[in-house]
């Protein structure tokens, strides 16, 4: 348990310093509402405490935000460093804040009762809590959601898996698929899953969470997903084989229906529609383990639709908090200033590529040994047979397959001389061929490659 704590935690405490300590001031202050321990709100077989936040304007039947703190977290904790509550005294819905209540503070998302429909320990707690609020400030059973981050966020994943009659969406930010972290023990730690190692295939993902219930024949809960590219932590191959477990889930191709650059380094791919899709990603290049950052949370709520939107959609919500640039659903200039070829000495381009069963992940890296700065720059190399571009980050790249070209965008147009470089990467599906291509040219000059 020690270990699975100060893994998961190690990155988030300096996060909630840098990523988190800006938003301190959006949490309510002194106001007609305020978080509020409830004891005896039903069946506890996690033995949680449950802390309850009504803002003033709740209607008489307010929808229930279910929000989960990450591993060495606490409820009130993750109700003072996030904007979940302060986006109630908005929207006037309730948010639960569950405190997981154990050593090292993290959820049960490796034992068979927390996979399992009406199973026990921490997701029978959480239900029981969202059973409270139904009963006691009329909650809207219709209208129940749950998100989080790290250990919250493989929660949020498991309570839609478990409790698909419970909950209507969710919003997992750096998690991994349901059952992904499996152990057969309540605080287990599972390093394959966490490393990015464990791969299914969709169909075998899906499985997964339909044996979770069996029988269930009902509506299953959409989904949104978050994660950095960079995160050390939990391993952002996870983020792909979350796409591929809920696509299959709910029914939709793994070919998303639209991209979109969002803020310089949030890629957005929609799925089932571009309008409402059923699961909604984020890939946030660069990030490590310290989601949600500002003006993330607001995504969420617009996803669930509790900014008042009908139906959901994936457009911007339109109240982002004033640290966050107001996005565009529409990619950044990627029209540089012109293009100049490498300067004597040359480029190179190394090649970092991690596969699953049906895709892969390709980061790469432009280095600049010239002598001279490259202001504006095209990347062309040819895709091996079978790859199909679904997803890109740092750049445009058309088409999605064979021979392609990357395009700057606006902010990373210039690479300096002298070792300079800059990154970019896509995701991609393959049926069987996980080569890397063979060559790379720089604005029409050969780069050397790695």
């Amino acid at each position: 348990m020690r270990k699975r704590a100060r893994a998961l935690a190690a990155s988030m405490a300096v996060a909630t310093t840098a990523a988190f300590g800006g938003l301190l001031a959006l949490a309510p202050t002194a106001s007609a509402a305020s978080l509020v321990q409830i004891t005896n709100f039903g069946s506890n077989p996690g033995n949680n405490l449950m802390y309850e936040y009504v803002p003033s304007n709740a209607g008489t039947h307010p929808a229930i935000l279910v929000a989960l703190h990450q591993c060495t977290g606490t409820g009130p904790g993750f109700y003072s460093s996030t904007e979940f509550a302060s986006l109630a005294n908005q929207y006037g819905f309730v948010v639960i804040y569950p405190d997981a209540n154990r050593s090292g503070q993290c959820w049960d998302v490796s034992s068979s009762q927390a996979l399992t429909h009406n199973g026990g320990s921490d997701p029978s707690s959480i239900v029981s809590m969202v059973q409270y609020v139904e009963q006691h400030n009329g909650g809207d059973s219709s209208r129940v959601y749950v998100t989080g981050a790290s250990s919250g966020a493989m929660m949020t994943d498991v309570l839609l898996g478990s409790y698909p009659d419970v909950f209507k969406a969710g919003a997992a930010f750096m998690g991994v698929p349901f059952h992904c972290f499996y152990t057969g023990t309540v605080d287990g730690w599972n390093s394959a899953c966490a490393n990015g190692q464990v791969s299914n295939t969709p169909q075998a993902w899906g499985d997964y969470v339909r044996n979770a219930y069996p029988g269930y024949g009902g509506a299953r809960p959409r989904v949104q997903l978050w994660h950095g590219t960079a995160d050390g932590t939990l391993n952002y191959n996870n983020f792909g084989e979350e796409i591929k477990q809920w696509t299959n889930v709910l029914g939709v191709s793994q070919t998303p229906t639209s991209t979109s650059t969002l803020n310089g380094t949030w890629t957005h791919t929609t799925y089932g529609s571009s309008t409402s899709p059923v699961v909604d990603a984020y890939s946030i290049s660069g990030a490590g383990h310290v989601l949600p950052q500002s003006g993330m949370a607001a995504y969420a709520i617009h996803f669930f639709g509790l900014d008042g939107s009908t139906p959901p959609s994936s457009a911007p919500p339109s109240t982002t908090p004033p640290s966050t640039t107001p996005p565009s659903t529409t990619p950044p200039s990627t029209t540089p200033p012109s293009t100049t070829p490498p300067p004597p000495g040359g480029c190179h381009v190394a090649d970092v590529i991690n596969s699953w069963n049906t895709g892969l992940t390709s980061n790469l890296t432009i280095t600049n040994n010239g002598s001279t700065a490259i202001n504006g720059w095209k990347l062309t190399f040819t895709l091996p047979s079978g790859q199909a571009i679904t997803s890109v980050w740092n750049s445009t790249i058309t088409p999605s397959s064979g021979a392609v070209t990357a395009t700057n965008l606006s902010y990373n147009a210039t690479i300096t001389a002298n070792g300079g470089t800059t990154t970019l990467g896509f995701n991609a599906n393959q049926t069987g061929n996980i080569s890397a291509p063979t060559s790379f040219a720089l604005n029409g000059t050969a780069c050397s490659v790695s």
